[in-house]
């Protein structure tokens, strides 16, 4: 099959010249109706860094993700996990399997398992014999600010405890997806740097969300300082700030410092949506991303959008994920 005529998540092809082809590396689904979600379904987050997030706190499904991206063409997506509760680690995998099996989305899904509690061996094994699990995201205990941090804690990237969980991970074959902000990357560093052969993604552009000249160079100092390390990987991806609205400029900025930063062949795009939507809707996101790398090759732009999210998470897209121009 050519592959401008491949199968995507909305079962068509979209021919408009607008249409960007892409496989989203983050998104969630979440059925409040059936399953727990605290942050969700209960009493909301705080400190939630989008700040007000009652329009999400609903139904998320494929048909809602269908029709949100309806203007592209998704070849595959990865679902992260969606802070499930931590009470069954192992329940929204096996949900996520039987959506899989009923709407053959997502196609990869990054589970979650803590690092230092006593059954981390026990759920990371568990959440490893699920055949679309490719990775684990463990959000570290982090801090808030920079000036509150507290290295050695339990749960910290320096907890020894910690650190034996995710040696885990090489052991079976998987990824982690990493998700802090930017003040902690250099610990970051030294973890990835530790485990040379454990693939690791850096989720949401490291979370640039303080814009003035002071925070951007400080943001870009701890990029740079993960960066260093060649197993880890970027999602660009959430560029939402509290209490602001979406601003092209602003964000096109961070994407280009942060594709410069990394290199394109490590970079990939990331919807992150629903959660993206309280900024932003689905065609806004891809189309100005897309604007944004219109200096780039048509080689580059496909490593972006299709190609590296495919090797990183090991997706088989066949004839779809090949290269504008490629051999049939």
């Amino acid at each position: 099959m050519s592959a401008a005529r491949a199968p995507t998540v909305h079962g068509r092809w979209i021919d408009a010249p607008q249409a960007v082809t892409l496989v989203d590396a983050h998104h969630h689904f979440w059925d409040l109706d059936r399953n727990d979600y605290p942050w969700l379904s209960h009493a909301p987050e705080p400190h939630f860094f989008l700040g007000d997030y009652d329009a999400i706190r609903r139904n998320y499904l494929p048909d809602d993700y269908r029709r949100d991206a309806a203007r592209h063409n998704v070849l595959a997506t990865v679902h992260c996990e969606a802070e499930w509760t931590r009470d069954d680690q192992v329940g929204e995998t096996a949900w996520l399997t039987r959506l899989h099996e009923a709407e053959q989305v997502p196609d990869a899904i990054v589970a979650h398992a803590w690092f230092h509690t006593d059954n981390a061996a026990e759920v990371i094994a568990r959440q490893a014999a699920f055949p679309l699990v490719r990775g684990i995201r463990s959000k570290p205990v982090t801090a808030r600010t920079p000036d509150t941090m507290t290295p050695g804690a339990p749960g910290t990237m320096q907890d020894p405890r910690w650190l034996e969980g995710f040696a885990l991970l090489e052991r079976h074959g998987l990824s982690w997806d990493l998700r802090v902000p930017f003040w902690h990357l250099y610990e970051a560093a030294e973890v990835a740097a530790e485990f040379p052969r454990t693939p690791i993604v850096l989720n949401h552009t490291g979370f640039p969300w303080d814009r003035s000249e002071p925070g951007l160079a400080a943001w870009r100092r701890a990029m740079s300082a993960i960066a260093r390390q060649p197993n880890v990987h970027l999602k660009v991806s959430e560029f939402g700030l509290k209490d602001q609205p979406w601003d092209y400029e602003s964000n096109r900025r961070i994407v280009r410092e942060a594709i410069a930063i990394f290199g394109i062949g490590r970079c990939m795009f990331a919807s992150n949506f629903p959660v993206a939507g309280l900024r932003v809707d689905f065609d806004t996101l891809v189309r100005g991303v897309r604007r944004m790398l219109d200096d780039f090759s048509e080689t580059d732009r496909h490593r972006f959008f299709v190609a590296n999210a495919a090797a990183f998470y090991r997706l088989e897209l066949g004839d779809r994920g090949r290269a504008p121009g490629a051999g049939r």
